[in-house]
């Protein structure tokens, strides 16, 4: 029997009691009965909410963790990071691009998200031409997926621009060079690959990188119900390059040429005005939020408390991976959003009060609809993805049910996330990956390869 009975679970009408948690042979739901006897011989947990999504990844980026935090000769931003970045990422193999993933989903799954959304633009070789087989390093961050057990929405990224009005590529851009036709190429490769673990959506880079044009052919080839990412408005400079180019902000600009609708998730949206704020939450994409990256970054806060008041989706992602968990970033977008409005509770309203319960259903529902997959809640017909918390640690023993989101979010460092299933499988049990070690090692030999090849 594919079971687990939870004494408290967490489904879509808040915390229940003695709930058996049932699944197919696929790891696909097909019950969730609140108020249920233990049945012999199911195995038996204390608190049990769906996992995660993490709806921004750049993979790769994991192994620059610490390495660009040194001070320049003069001002630090987003861009003397970004240089930074280019710099290393020119000397990644696709072996290394594998290695790296796995590494990076075994720590999110640890950390509870069951599910991730790889924003994938690292598509050539080192000299800027394509590897015999295309997809070749998409290829391979869904066999990295596949070793570690983390569902994946793999979206190759059309990136055929340094800047608005068509500005040539810089030679640091030569990897992640695609046109429309060629983005399309990618998909088409990934087709195979499709499963119930496994989507394939696209992702035009940027306004700065893609032009509404070409967005439009790709949508055009795209299947309808395939999700669509984008970066945007994630930087003052970027707005001001947007607004000399197309006399719009890059929300505006984008509402404007493009039907943008709830398959979007449109990725930091952070220098938003009252119009774009209330535009984004009436399309009914999803904002896509990445706080601690954003943090690094020096970009800004997202204007949260407006958003919301309209009825705006949220979801959460890790992006360049400074911290892999989480509860971490729901942390930081709560507590950005208390320094920059002086108050406390931001992230709530009138049918929850409750923040951390606020903050995780909000992101589960987000980030399942950015990922275009069947996931964020415990019922049939969603994938069997679940986090089972340490319900004797002491931030969460004696804590009731209706408290326990509040602890997990808010109290300690510790991490709370005890035993991980992903798809009705396993992946995670007692704290440890089920692969650590092994993935572990080929990490670190990849990112001795890598520091090498940076001296």
């Amino acid at each position: 029997m594919n079971a687990l009975f939870a004494r408290h679970a967490l489904l879509e009408q808040g915390w229940q009691a003695d709930v058996l948690i049932e699944w197919d042979a696929r790891g696909d739901l097909t019950g969730a009965t609140a108020g249920a006897a233990a049945p012999a011989g199911v195995p038996v947990a204390g608190l049990v909410t769906p996992g995660m999504v993490n709806l921004h990844s750049h993979a790769f980026q994991r192994a620059l963790g610490g390495l660009t935090e040194t001070a320049g000769d003069g001002p630090d931003s987003f861009w003397t990071w970004r240089d930074l970045m280019y710099r290393f990422a020119r000397h990644i193999t696709p072996e290394h691009i594998e290695a790296i993933a796995a590494q990076l989903f075994s720590e999110c799954l640890r950390h509870g998200y069951t599910a991730i959304c790889e924003f994938h633009y690292v598509q050539r070789d080192a000299g800027g031409a394509f590897y015999a087989r295309p997809a070749e390093t998409a290829e391979r961050v869904v066999a990295a997926a596949r070793g570690a057990g983390i569902g994946l929405t793999m979206l190759p990224v059309l990136y055929s621009y340094a800047g608005f009005g068509a500005a040539p590529l810089k030679p640091e851009q030569a990897r992640f060079k695609t046109d429309a036709q060629q983005v399309l190429g990618i998909i088409e490769a990934l087709e195979p690959l499709r499963d119930a673990q496994t989507e394939v959506g696209v992702a035009p880079h940027s306004l700065r990188a893609a032009s509404a044009e070409q967005i439009r052919e790709v949508l055009a080839a795209l299947p309808k119900p395939r999700p669509v990412h984008i970066h945007i408005a994630e930087q003052q400079a970027e707005v001001r390059q947007c607004l000399d180019a197309t006399g719009r902000r890059p929300v505006q600009y984008l509402m404007e040429q493009l039907e943008v609708d709830p398959r979007w998730c449109l990725v930091h949206a952070t220098h938003l005005v009252d119009a774009e704020v209330a535009a984004l939450a009436a399309s009914g994409a999803v904002a896509g939020l990445c706080p601690s990256t954003e943090a690094n970054l020096g970009d800004g806060l997202f204007p949260l408390a407006p958003y919301l008041a309209a009825g705006g989706r949220f979801g959460i992602g890790t992006d360049s991976h400074v911290s892999q968990g989480a509860v971490e970033e729901l942390r930081w977008l709560e507590y950005g959003q208390r320094l920059l409005h002086q108050r406390r509770c931001v992230a709530a309203g009138p049918g929850q009060r409750r923040v951390g319960d606020f903050l995780w259903q909000g992101a589960l529902r987000g980030g399942a609809q950015a990922a275009g997959r069947p996931l964020g809640a415990l019922a049939p017909g969603r994938r069997a993805d679940l986090l089972v918390l340490d319900s004797e640690h002491p931030n969460l023993d004696g804590v009731g049910p209706d408290d326990v989101l509040g602890a997990f979010v808010f109290c300690g460092n510790d991490n709370l996330v005890k035993d991980v299933m992903v798809g009705g499988r396993w992946v995670v049990r007692d704290h440890e990956h089920i692969a650590q070690t092994a993935i572990a090692q080929r990490f670190k030999q990849t990112v001795a390869e890598l520091r090498k090849l940076r001296s």
